[in-house]
C-alpha cells in the first residue's frame, strides 16, 4: 500500500477542515539549493499548486485558500515579478479547464487593481465561468496584504454608515466580515505554512483568529498530496476551544466540530 493510501485511512472524513489556507513559501530557496534561477522554483510551485487542489477537491474540503502573491511582493526585482505574473498567467489560461471540469470555483482577492488589464480580464473570464460549480471552491490570494483588506473594509464600513446604510450600532463582528474580501466563505480552520517559517506574514488577519496552525519544513516546491494529508490528520488530533476549556466543549455536541466564527 502506498504512503498517500496509508495516511488515506487514517483521515476521518467525518472531520475534515471545512476551510485549509496555504502559505506557499520557499520556492526562492529551492531554486537557490539547486543553483537554478529563482523563476525555476515558481514554476515548480505551480506543479504543486495543481496536485493540492486536486487533493483537496478529492477529499471534499469545501474552500482551499492559496497565498500567491503579496503586496509586498511587488518590491521584490522587476524580472521575478514579471516572471511570476506570466506563470500566473500561463497557470489561469491552462488550467481553467480541467478546473471547470472537476466542478471547482474559483476567485481571486486581493488589490486586483494593480494587475495588469490582461490579467484582470483572464481572472474575470475564469471566475464568471466557474462561478455556478458547486466543488472545491480555490481563493487565490494575488497582490494581498491582510492591512489592506481590513483597512478597505472600513472604509466600505464608513461610507456605508455617511450614505445611512448602516448604523455605527449595527457594526459588529458579524457584519465586519461582510465587508471583507472572504464574504461568505467560513474562517480557516487550519493553515499551512511551508519552509518552516514562523510568521503569518500578513496573510488574512481578521480570519485566522482561531485558525489552527501546521508549520512544515518542507519548501513549497516539494510539498506533496502525503504532506498535506499530514496535515489534516494533525489539524484533526487537535482539540479546539474557541476560548472556552476543553470541560465546556465536552458538554457540547460534537465539541464545536465545523464551528466557524462567521456562523
Amino acid at each position: 500500500m502506498s504512503l498517500y493510501n496509508e495516511l488515506l485511512k487514517k483521515v476521518d472524513k467525518e472531520n475534515l477542515p471545512s476551510h485549509v489556507a496555504i502559505i506557499m513559501d520557499g520556492n526562492g530557496r529551492w531554486a537557490q539549493k539547486r543553483k537554478l534561477v529563482r523563476v525555476r522554483g515558481h514554476e515548480q510551485g505551480s506543479k504543486v499548486v495543481k496536485r493540492i487542489v486536486e487533493t483537496a477537491s478529492n477529499l471534499g474540503i469545501s474552500v482551499l485558500s492559496l497565498y500567491a502573491f503579496s503586496k509586498e511582493n511587488w518590491n521584490r526585482p522587476r524580472e521575478e515579478v514579471d516572471a511570476l505574473m506570466q506563470l500566473l498567467h500561463h497557470y489561469l489560461l491552462v488550467e481553467s479547464r480541467n478546473l471547470i471540469k472537476n466542478g471547482i470555483r474559483l476567485s481571486i482577492i486581493g488589490d486586483l487593481k494593480s494587475l495588469s488589464p490582461k490579467l484582470n480580464e483572464l481572472i474575470a473570464d475564469v471566475c464568471a465561468r466557474s462561478k455556478k460549480n458547486t466543488g472545491t471552491r480555490v481563493v487565490i490570494a494575488l497582490s494581498y496584504s491582510g492591512r489592506y483588506e481590513i483597512t478597505q473594509a472600513v472604509k466600505e464600513v464608513v461610507r456605508d454608515v455617511q450614505r445611512h446604510r448602516i448604523s455605527v450600532d449595527d457594526v459588529d463582528e458579524q457584519m465586519f466580515g461582510q465587508y471583507l474580501f472572504t464574504r461568505g466563505l467560513p474562517d480557516p480552520d487550519l493553515l499551512i505554512r511551508t519552509s518552516a517559517e514562523k510568521r503569518i506574514s500578513n496573510f488574512m488577519l481578521w480570519q485566522i483568529a482561531y485558525t489552527e496552525l501546521y508549520i512544515t519544513k518542507t519548501l513549497w516546491p516539494d510539498f506533496t498530496k502525503e504532506e498535506f494529508l499530514k496535515a489534516i490528520i494533525s489539524y484533526q488530533k487537535r482539540e479546539r476551544r474557541f476560548g472556552m476549556t476543553g470541560d465546556q466543549l465536552s458538554r457540547r455536541p460534537d465539541s464545536f466540530r465545523g464551528y466557524s466564527l462567521n456562523e
